[in-house]
């Protein structure tokens, strides 16, 4: 409580002055503390920031190898399916005809 300093003990009544310097100095605090908040908030921002960026890149290079790894697999079939249809052509012939019906069938129950 802001009080005005005399010679008597006993005075201790408020005054203008005395609030006005309390005001200032609460007005000052309040300034810092908003700074702080302020700079405490960008620094988790960046935080937040540099720990999307690297789950993204993990993610992106995981992605990247499951992609390959997709590619080779698909490649491998393909071969597989060159080789079956050179060696054994009835069969293979056989094979396309008996997937290519069941597609017709799935594909017409909808």
């Amino acid at each position: 409580m802001a009080t005005r300093k005399t010679d008597d003990p006993k005075d201790t009544e408020p005054s203008v002055e005395d609030l006005a310097k309390q005001i200032e100095t609460l007005r000052g605090d309040v300034e810092k503390l908003v700074e702080t908040l302020g700079e405490l908030g960008k620094a988790q921002g960046a935080e937040f920031a540099d720990d999307l960026r690297a789950r993204t890149e993990e993610i992106r290079r995981k992605s990247a190898a499951r992609a390959a790894e997709a590619e080779a697999r698909l490649s491998e079939l393909s071969e597989e399916a060159a080789l079956l249809a050179r060696d054994r052509p009835a069969a293979a012939m056989g094979l396309a005809a008996g997937i290519g019906f069941l597609l017709g069938l799935m594909l017409t129950r909808r």
